[in-house]
This record gives C-alpha cells, sequence and structure tokens, in this order.
C-alpha cells in the first residue's frame, strides 16, 4: 500500500532495527545481525571475560599481598630459628637467602662491640679449631658479644677456611669484623719461657733477659721485688705477705706461651697465676699446721734445695721441723749460700747477671759466714727459726712436704751420702751425726 511519497511495511515489528552507526563496534567494524543475535544467545559474551579475567587479578593480588604480610609478620620468627640453624650448620650460610635471613636476624649485633677496654691481650687460636669453637672461645673471653656475629662474617666473608692455629694479640674494644679480620693478619709468634722449679728471683730475671721478648726485666724484677697494691689485691693468698716481702717464692715454675711484647706487670701476673693454678688447695693452709702460707713456702724452699730423691722430702722437711720445735738452729746450707748470692749479684750490673753462676758451694764454713742485717735471718748456722722468707719457689712435692712433714723417726740431722744418688743419711742425735760424717768423709 502506497502512502503519499513513500511505502511501509505493515507487517508486526520483530524489535528495533538499528541504524547502520548503531550496528559498528568500538573499533568501527559493521556487525551483522546475525552476530548481535549469536552474542546474546552466549550471554554478552566479551563482556562476560572480562569480568573473569578481573576476578582472577584481584584473587592473585590478595594472596600475593597475604604471602607478604604472612612474611612480614612471620620474618622475625622465621629469622631467630634459621639463625640458630646456621650457626650449628655454618655451611649453610652458603645459601643466599638463608645469608639474608642471618644478616637480617643479627642485625646491630654485627657491629657490636664487646666492650670499651682498649688494652690488648693474647688469643690462642688450636690445630682444628672451626669458627663456631674459636667465636664461644671469643665470647668467653670477653672479646665478642654474640658468637653468632663472628661465624657469619668469617663464612659468608669465605674466610672461615683461611684460620690458622697460632697465638694472637686482640682487643676488647674489636668489633666482630675486626676480630676476624686480626685472625687472619695479626698473629703472633709466641716466645715460651720454661721456668724449672727450685729458681729464685734473680735467676729468673736472668733467664729472662736472654729470651727473644721486648720486656722491660729490670721493670719486672723491681714490681717482683716491690709488688704494686694493685697486684697484691688481686691474689687474696698472698695476704700474710709480710710488709715490704718481695714474691720471691711465689713466681709459678712451668712452660709459659707468652706475646713477646707482653709488659713487665703482665708477665709478672702470668707467673702469679702459674703458682696458684700449680699449688691449688694448698694455698689454704689448715689450722692445724701451726704455720702462715708464708712459713710454709718458705720451709718448702729449703727442703727443695735439700732434697734429691722424691721419698726423702717429707723426711727432709721433719728433720727441719723438729728442730724448729725444739728451738734449735736450721743449719740449712741452702738459706746462707741465698745470702752469698744475693750479695754477690747485687754488685753485678743487671745485663751481666746472665753470666753470674748461682748456688755455688762457699769457700768459707757456712758458721763464719757474715750477711748484712738485711740478710741476717738467711744465717741459719747463728739465728734460730725460719729466715724472714722463701729462698726460691719451692715444687709441688716440696709444699706437700712443708705441709706434712715426717717427723717420726725423731731425726735431727742428715748429711748427703757421696756418689750415693742423692740420698741422705739420718740421724737422731748429734753423736750418730758425727759417727755419719765420719762415715762419709767429711771429718777424720
Amino acid at each position: 500500500m502506497t502512502d503519499g511519497g513513500g511505502t511501509r511495511d505493515d507487517r508486526p515489528s520483530r524489535g528495533y532495527a538499528p541504524s547502520q552507526a548503531d550496528l559498528r563496534d568500538p573499533l568501527g567494524r559493521a556487525q551483522t545481525a546475525r552476530e548481535l543475535r549469536e552474542g546474546r544467545r552466549r550471554g554478552r559474551g566479551p563482556r562476560g571475560l572480562g569480568v573473569l579475567v578481573g576476578c582472577l587479578i584481584i584473587v592473585g593480588a590478595t594472596v600475593i599481598v597475604g604471602f607478604a604480610l604472612a612474611a612480614t609478620l612471620l620474618r622475625p620468627m622465621v629469622g631467630g630459628w634459621v639463625t640458630g640453624m646456621a650457626y650449628g650448620n655454618p655451611s649453610l650460610l652458603g645459601i643466599g637467602w638463608v645469608s639474608d635471613l642471618v644478616r637480617d636476624d643479627l642485625g646491630p649485633v654485627l657491629t657490636q662491640k664487646a666492650s670499651t677496654d682498649a688494652s690488648e691481650t693474647e688469643f690462642i687460636v688450636a690445630p682444628g679449631d672451626s669458627a663456631a669453637a674459636i667465636a664461644d672461645r671469643l665470647h668467653t673471653a670477653g672479646l665478642l658479644a654474640d658468637p653468632r656475629a663472628f661465624v657469619y662474617l668469617a663464612v659468608s666473608k669465605g674466610l672461615a677456611t683461611q684460620l690458622e692455629a697460632g697465638t694472637f694479640v686482640l682487643r676488647k674494644d674489636m668489633t666482630p669484623e675486626e676480630l676476624v679480620t686480626s685472625l687472619l693478619q695479626t698473629k703472633v709468634f709466641a716466645t715460651t719461657i720454661a721456668l724449672r722449679d727450685a729458681l729464685r728471683l734473680e735467676q729468673v730475671a736472668a733467664y729472662l733477659q736472654t729470651l727473644p721478648i721486648k720486656t722491660d726485666v729490670k721493670a719486672f724484677y723491681d714490681m717482683a721485688k716491690k709488688p704494686p697494691a694493685s697486684v697484691l689485691a688481686d691474689y687474696p693468698w698472698l695476704a700474710d705477705l709480710p710488709k715490704g716481702a718481695s714474691l720471691e717464692g711465689y713466681l709459678g715454675s712451668g712452660v709459659y706461651e707468652v706475646d713477646p711484647r707482653i709488659d713487665a706487670e703482665a708477665l709478672l701476673r702470668r707467673l702469679l697465676d702459674g703458682y696458684a693454678a700449680k699449688m691449688g688447695d694448698r694455698l689454704t693452709v689448715p689450722a692445724a699446721r701451726g704455720m702462715s702460707l708464708h712459713e710454709v713456702d718458705t720451709l718448702a724452699s729449703i727442703v727443695d734445695r735439700e732434697a734429691v730423691v722424691d721419698t726423702e722430702y717429707a723426711k727432709i722437711a721433719g728433720v727441719y721441723q723438729n728442730r724448729l720445735d725444739a728451738g734449735m738452729i736450721l743449719n740449712a746450707d741452702p738459706t746462707v749460700v741465698y745470702g752469698v748470692d744475693t750479695v754477690n749479684v747485687g754488685k753485678l750490673p743487671f745485663a751481666r747477671w746472665p753470666t753470674y753462676s748461682f748456688w755455688e758451694v762457699v769457700g768459707t764454713p757456712l758458721a763464719d759466714v757474715k750477711l748484712p742485717k738485711s740478710l741476717a735471718s738467711y744465717q741459719t748456722y747463728v739465728n734460730a727459726g725460719l729466715p724472714d722468707g722463701p729462698i726460691v719457689t719451692p715444687s709441688v712435692k716440696a709444699m706437700d712436704a712443708a705441709l706434712n712433714p715426717d717427723t717420726s723417726g725423731g731425726y735431727m740431722f742428715f748429711v748427703a751420702i757421696p756418689n750415693g744418688g742423692g740420698k741422705h743419711a739420718f740421724a737422731k742425735t748429734y753423736e750418730q751425726h758425727l759417727a755419719n760424717l765420719r762415715k762419709y768423709g767429711y771429718i777424720q
């Protein structure tokens, strides 16, 4: 049917018929009616895919944030656990994330000093010591605040396998990194000081002058002769030392490995420590002994210069004890010789002491030897009782004899048996003693 100037389809419409502009997608491509219909049946597909992708992105982001949050919250706990494992098994520090966790967990400990004390001290690394073993000993010595810091630095820097045995000079105000470096670079070859039993102070000083050490030996000797109050205060067992007494008799024998740069006071303390370690419980004299430590040490020093055979130490101590109990003079040859040597060596320049021959037989009859007033008590052929102090540092066996003298035999005299391997002949009476002197050719 026509109507005016145009035509119209009067059939029922199936829907809106879009224009050509409406049939173009955002890219300008014309869509067909079929494509539009298929799109509607699929639930407008392009838009649904976008929603799905968006959901996946949100979920993924949530998971990542969750892991990050968990790692942040748990890191301190995990870090401490990993650090503990790595300390017990340092090879784990070779794993990057483990090393990072340990470093973060240690934090300021890595640069923390154990002390502000700048004084030097010796530290010995033994053959076969691991980084952990060294760290533990550094901590015990007060050189390291936290052993884990040393292990971490040594291993992470690849230096653990380069640590060698030796004696090192360290300071307590070093950082862990400085300690690691010092144990690689400041190795000191220690000097050995070997002191045998029964040496007097001047013999020790003479011997020290022959060693490759930079110690002021004269200062060491002067300090031993007149020990400062600060030294005496650190050794309670010296409390009964008579006023003005030297440290004669208290410088421990033994072998000492020392830094050749050790100063005079440090060396003196090492020898005092050596004496204390060797004597142990003997430093506490039982009240029943009736003597002070100084008196026991003095008696032991005389016994050590007389006795040769182990079985005679207590018996010789017994002879002197019997004489003391009876109020007799000791007639102890070594004390008189000690006095003579003291006078003679005192006339020599200090540097010549190593050439002096100590303990030589005195040509003058011992009863006729004159000693200055300061040494009068050592003239035991004239004066009764013990001398003022020890004549040498006694051995342990001499101390044991002085603490427990064998007085059971009632012996008052003894004389060395010529060619007797150090044995002596003992006597209870003076008559028996004279008989022994004749027997062994001392008198006619």
